[in-house]
């Protein structure tokens, strides 16, 4: 069996801290993340996504966490050469949890469903960079990941999540794709 590196997924005290495992994987950059427990966001259908940290984020307050879930279209989840301008298909959910000492997301939104959106607990392909990227940047990462992933034979499911936290004083953009081994 593997070694698991284990840690914390979450930096705000008052936020639930979740636990993950990093399954290290030989010499290769890929990173399979084992996350244990799902991460829960009240549902914002209106959050646009790729802005976090500017204006156009409407709905969200500032440094608020945000989790988008796209559907890959099929014909290019799979694919070792996708279409970068067909790769994201349709976005299914958009949520964000406040920080502490701001007011809570779903109060926000009266109208809002009352469940909450996920990132469940599961197997994924993990990637992360320390900047808020905009929709051309998430797609090449996830496009790399994609490459990286079936290079490594991993069984790939046809969603993309999105996810934008405020860590360090700085925006982090994380990226996580389902997969199955």
């Amino acid at each position: 069996t593997l070694p698991r590196v284990s840690g914390f997924l979450g930096m705000y005290p008052s936020l639930p801290i979740k636990k993950y495992d990093i399954l290290p994987h030989g010499e290769s950059s890929l990173i399979r993340l084992d996350l244990r427990a799902p991460l829960e966001y009240a549902p914002l259908p209106g959050l646009e996504p790729f802005a976090y940290g500017t204006t156009a984020a409407r709905g969200a307050a500032a440094h608020e966490e945000q989790l988008f879930c796209f559907a890959i279209n099929p014909a290019q989840s799979q694919s070792i050469e996708p279409e970068r301008e067909l790769f994201l298909d349709t976005l299914l959910f958009a949520g964000a949890s406040a920080v502490p000492g701001t007011e809570k997301s779903g109060e926000r939104l009266p109208n809002a469903p009352l469940a909450a959106v996920r990132l469940p607990a599961g197997l994924y392909l993990f990637t992360q960079r320390r900047k808020a990227l905009g929709r051309e940047e998430c797609i090449d990462l996830a496009i790399e990941q994609q490459k990286d992933g079936l290079w490594e034979r991993a069984a790939l499911q046809d969603r993309l999540y999105v996810r934008y936290l405020f860590e360090d004083g700085k925006p982090v953009t994380q990226i996580f794709r389902p997969c199955q081994n």
